[in-house]
């Protein structure tokens, strides 16, 4: 039982931290979106540099990105603190059931992997060259996906 509590714990642990981050984006909008916008103007890449030509200046692009951005953390978020409702309704119950209810926390961990990794990893810091902007966005990304990715594996291993 101990076991189920810990997995129900860390996925709303979790749950609560991604919800978190898109409350704070939209409640203090402007802080991330000034670093959305240089990083797809990319203004720190230094002139002449070959990579120039994937930069997007359109500021209509750069709010339906950062917008997409955070409705993901919103649906990641739900689908997580759905989840963890669903597994404390399941905590008791034999083990393929609540094995069973582990599904839709899954999807919201899978889908918060999927957004830092190929949303912020791939397409931030690698196509748009984020690391450029000055602060250490990167590494802020890689902390979400070890810790989301390192819930997933423990929610998703089997219970007896």
């Amino acid at each position: 039982m101990l076991i189920r509590y810990s997995k129900i714990l860390l996925s709303a642990a979790l749950g609560v931290l991604i919800l978190l981050v898109a409350i704070n984006n939209v409640t203090d909008y402007d802080t991330n979106y000034q670093v959305v916008s240089h990083v797809m103007s990319m203004d720190q890449v230094p002139a002449g540099s070959p990579l120039e030509w994937r930069a997007v200046t359109s500021v209509t692009t750069h709010r339906l990105l950062y917008a997409f951005i955070i409705a993901v953390e919103f649906a990641a978020g739900a689908l997580i603190v759905a989840g963890v409702w669903r597994l404390m309704l399941m905590r008791k119950a034999e083990a393929a059931r609540f094995n069973a209810a582990k599904n839709v926390a899954i999807a919201g961990l899978a889908l918060a992997v999927g957004l830092y990794l190929f949303g912020f990893m791939a397409v931030g810091g690698e196509w748009f060259q984020m690391w450029r902007v000055g602060t250490d966005l990167q590494q802020a990304a890689f902390r979400f996906i070890g810790c989301a990715a390192l819930v997933m594996l423990f929610l998703g291993q089997p219970d007896a």
